[in-house]
């Protein structure tokens, strides 16, 4: 490569891994370029907080433009990458082709629906602002279609809500979903009696939070049917038609709403890859983070597939994609430099989960604990996080208010 020649990065992605990539290389003599199909960065973990009307979608997501608005090698473009070229080393984008030395691949991952497209069609999701804010409508409508309806059996059926998924997401939906209920609902709708209302929550295997440790497992549990949540063990989904939902014991549950946080794949744009894939289309990579045979392209968070020291996949959470996006701009310097690569190693921060307000359950330093003591440190390491990439502290400040005493004006049912 000529010695004046500015190595051109290019980082598909402005999720968590993308962000840290960038970041490393601020300083760097290198030119990035960051695609994002949205002109702005989401904090994901927090989405479902839109969702169930307890947050602004602008309290959990900032202009990438802003973000960077400092950082003088980067450009940020907005679009979608319609194809890649490991081989001829360029992306296209918006019907023009964007050449690289080097290619970041981070572009998380999409809702898996496992074959379901009754529930594809029918259900609502949480994978970005629009979906977040489609369901949010959807649960707010319900309130207001049974506010006014006389038939009992029917109305119940607009207060059932069902969320498929015994995950992280699932279960912290569930739980905020259920507290909204009774703690601000029942304030709305003075004269809806919410007694009728339930929250129901499906998950396929015999236990919630499977990759928890059994004593958080059972916690959770119980958490979740103190807040009145109807757990659903062993249970599978067959099929919703918008109205019903069928299972496969043959039993049906009437409702209009499933939420579906069940699962997630690899975007469309890797399909077209002729690489060496995983399950649900993640790409195998190297310890380097980098692909194999094509060392100048890495693909980090929930689109790469890598085992760990224990041989078990790394999890798609954001801890694992900031790690990976902080590794891979320092491979890429070493690249440049011609020196030796590291190895990744993910470092496990510990396992989270909140429950609706007050509760929650977590694995830190090796220590497993539930309740109120979880769920203020969970409160302090989001505030955290969002402080840290919006660096305004007066976010800390509004969304605790907001968070903590429901004082917001965010119960909307807004065009779509």
């Amino acid at each position: 490569m000529n010695s004046n020649h500015i190595p051109h990065v290019v980082i598909i992605g402005a999720g968590f891994g993308g962000l840290e990539t960038a970041r490393g290389l601020a300083k760097a003599r290198v030119r990035i370029t960051l695609i994002d199909r949205h002109n702005h960065h989401l904090f994901q973990p927090l989405l479902y907080q839109v969702a169930i009307a307890g947050l602004l979608p602008s309290q959990i997501a900032q202009p990438v433009r802003t973000i960077f608005r400092k950082q003088k090698n980067l450009t940020f473009q907005m679009g979608a990458v319609s194809a890649i070229d490991v081989e001829q080393k360029y992306v296209k984008l918006n019907g023009s082709i964007i050449a690289y030395d080097y290619l970041v691949v981070a572009v998380g991952g999409r809702t898996n629906f496992f074959g379901f497209e009754s529930v594809e069609k029918y259900g609502y999701q949480l994978k970005d602002l629009e979906t977040a804010i489609k369901t949010r409508n959807q649960l707010l409508s319900m309130f207001e279609q049974a506010s006014h309806e006389a038939d009992v059996e029917k109305r119940k059926a607009l207060l059932t809500f069902v969320i498929v998924g015994g995950g992280p997401t699932g279960i912290e939906t569930a739980g905020a979903l259920a507290e909204l209920i009774s703690h601000v609902m029942k304030k709305d709708y003075p004269n809806l009696n919410l007694r009728e209302a339930q929250v129901i929550l499906l998950e396929a295997s015999a236990s919630l939070i499977s990759f928890y440790p059994a004593e958080l497992r059972e916690a959770t549990l119980r958490l979740l049917k103190n807040k009145n949540v109807d757990v659903r063990l062993n249970s599978r989904l067959e099929s919703f038609n918008g109205q019903f939902i069928k299972l496969a014991d043959g039993s049906e549950i009437e409702s209009q709403t499933l939420i579906w946080t069940a699962g997630i794949k690899a975007v469309e744009v890797l399909e077209h890859l002729n690489v060496e894939k995983a399950a649900g289309g993640r790409i195998r990579i190297t310890p380097t983070l980098q692909l194999p045979q094509h060392p100048e392209t890495f693909v980090i968070g929930d689109a790469a597939f890598l085992l760990d020291e224990k041989g078990q996949p790394l999890p798609m959470i954001s801890t694992v994609a900031i790690q990976q996006g902080a590794a891979t701009a320092k491979n890429i310097l070493k690249l440049i430099n011609r020196q030796e690569l590291g190895d990744f190693h993910y470092k496990d921060p510990g396992l989270l989960a909140t429950i609706g307000r007050n509760a929650a359950v977590a694995k830190i330093f090796g220590v497993s604990f539930s309740g109120y003591p979880a769920w203020v440190i969970w409160v302090f390491l989001h505030i955290y996080r969002i402080i840290g990439f919006r660096n305004r502290i007066i976010v800390l400040f509004n969304w605790a208010w907001d968070y903590v005493f429901y004082d917001n004006q965010v119960r909307l049912i807004t065009k779509e």
